[in-house]
C-alpha cells in the first residue's frame, strides 16, 4: 500500500454563543474567539482506503495548505502509511518545526491502518488501559472504559457567569473545569474562588493564563488560592516559555501544582524541565509533537519519571478530538482528563458528531478513527484559499 495523494481543507465552523448555552466569545490572554479556521487533511491511498487528520492553522489557511501539499506531502507520496514512525523521523525542513505539520498526515496514517487491518487506533497502541484514573472518585478503575473523562473549558468571564458554568458543568458530569486567565491576576483568583464556592468544591479547577503572568504573580495567584483554601489540579503554563528555572523557584514557592503546556510543544523541553524539577503536570499535544506516535513518546517519558500527563486542546473538530480519545485511552502515561470544547461546537464535519455525556466522551469503536467525515458538511464549511 502506498500513499498516492495528500489534499488540505481549511473550514471555519463557528462557537455556539454565550447567550445560547455555549461559550463564545471565548476570551484568553490572547484574544477571543467567536469562530475557528481548522485544517482537514485527507490522505489516499493506492488501495482506496483514505485517513484523515486534522490541525489547527499556522499564520493562515494558505500558508498551512500550502506547507501541508507543497512542503510535506512530496515527502510522503509513494511511502507506506504502515511506516509512520519512519516517515516521521526522515522529515526535515530546514528552520521549520515540520513535526507539527506532519502530525495531521500522521494522524490519517493511524486512521489508514485501523480500517486496513479492522482495528480501532486504541487497539493499534496496545488496547485501553487500566487502571484509569477516575476522577469522581479518586479511585482507580479496575477495567478500562469505553469513554474518557474530559476536562470542561471556559473562557475569561465575570464572576457571575463563571459560577453559573461552574454549575452547568458540574451538573453535567464534569469532574474538571478549566479556565483561562492572564489578564489580571487579582481577577482570576476572584473567579477561581466564586466558582469554587459555587459547586461547594465538588469540582477540580485548572487555571491557564497562556504564559499571562510574571513570577511574582504566579506567587501572589498561588498563595491567595491557598488562603482560599482552594486547591488546582495545576496551574497552566503560568509564566513564559523557556524559563525552566523561574517554573522549578514556582514549585518551591507554592502547593498548587504547575502543568507546562506551551512548553513541551519542543520535545526535549519535557526531558530539560523534569531534570529540573519543574512541573508536577505534564500538558501535552499532538500536534506539536508531530502526532500520535510522538505523544506516546512523550507521554511514557512523563510516567517514566511520575509524572501524570493530560492532553491539550486547541479548538477540536471531530477528528482530532477521537486521535485524543484514542489515545490518551490506550497511553498509559495519560492519568489526567484532557481538555475538550467539544461540546460547544455549532457542528461539525462528520456524519455522526461525537457526544459529550456525563462529562465523557466515548472512543468510538469502528475500524481506525472510527469516525466518517461528512464530504457534503466539509464542502460546505471550506473556505476559500
Amino acid at each position: 500500500m502506498e500513499i498516492t495523494d495528500v489534499e488540505a481543507f481549511p473550514v471555519n465552523v463557528s462557537v455556539t454563543p454565550l447567550d445560547e448555552g455555549g461559550i463564545a466569545p471565548y476570551v484568553t490572554n490572547h484574544g477571543q474567539v467567536t469562530d475557528v479556521d481548522r485544517m482537514v487533511v485527507r490522505v489516499e491511498t493506492d488501495e482506496e482506503v483514505v485517513g484523515w487528520g486534522e490541525m489547527r492553522m499556522f499564520l493562515s489557511p494558505a500558508a498551512t495548505k500550502s506547507v501541508l501539499e507543497e512542503g510535506i506531502a512530496p515527502w510522503v507520496l509513494g511511502k507506506s502509511p504502515f511506516e509512520v514512525e519512519s516517515l516521521r523521523r526522515q522529515i526535515f525542513i530546514e528552520y521549520t518545526n515540520v513535526d507539527m505539520f506532519f502530525a495531521p498526515i500522521e494522524v490519517a496514517c493511524w486512521d489508514i491502518l485501523g480500517k486496513t487491518l479492522g482495528k480501532p487506533v486504541s487497539t493499534l497502541l496496545g488496547g485501553k488501559t487500566a487502571p484509569k484514573l477516575n476522577e469522581r472518585g479518586n479511585d482507580p478503575v479496575q477495567e478500562a472504559d469505553d469513554a474518557v473523562d474530559v476536562a470542561y473549558c471556559v473562557g475569561i468571564l465575570p464572576p457571575e457567569e463563571s459560577r453559573e458554568h461552574a454549575a452547568k458543568a458540574h451538573e453535567e458530569g464534569f469532574s474538571v473545569l478549566k479556565t483561562k486567565a492572564g489578564r489580571d491576576w487579582k481577577q482570576d483568583v476572584t473567579r477561581i474562588e466564586a466558582m469554587h464556592d459555587e459547586v461547594d468544591g465538588q469540582l477540580n479547577f485548572r487555571l491557564d493564563p497562556n504564559q499571562g503572568w510574571r513570577f511574582d504573580e504566579a506567587v501572589r495567584v498561588a498563595a491567595s488560592l491557598d488562603d482560599a483554601g482552594v486547591y488546582l489540579q495545576y496551574l497552566e503554563q503560568p509564566i513564559r516559555v523557556d524559563a525552566h528555572g523561574t517554573l522549578a523557584k514556582l514549585r518551591e514557592r507554592t502547593t498548587q501544582p504547575v502543568g507546562p503546556n506551551e512548553d513541551t510543544y519542543i520535545q526535549h523541553n519535557l526531558t530539560e524541565m523534569i531534570r529540573r524539577d519543574a512541573l508536577d503536570v505534564a500538558v501535552l499535544d499532538m500536534t506539536p509533537a508531530g502526532g500520535i506516535s510522538a505523544v506516546r513518546q512523550l507521554a511514557g517519558i512523563a510516567e517514566d519519571a511520575g509524572v501524570p500527563a493530560t492532553h491539550h486542546c486547541a479548538f477540536d473538530l471531530g477528528i482530532r478530538t477521537a486521535a485524543i480519545a484514542h489515545t490518551v485511552s490506550s497511553v498509559p502515561g495519560f492519568t489526567l482528563p484532557p481538555d475538550t470544547v467539544y461540546y460547544a461546537w455549532e457542528d461539525d464535519i462528520l456524519v455522526d458528531p461525537l457526544t459529550v455525556t456525563e462529562g465523557t466522551i466515548p472512543v468510538p469503536d469502528g475500524p481506525g478513527l472510527g469516525i466518517e467525515v461528512d464530504e457534503r458538511k466539509l464542502a460546505e464549511y471550506t473556505i476559500d484559499v
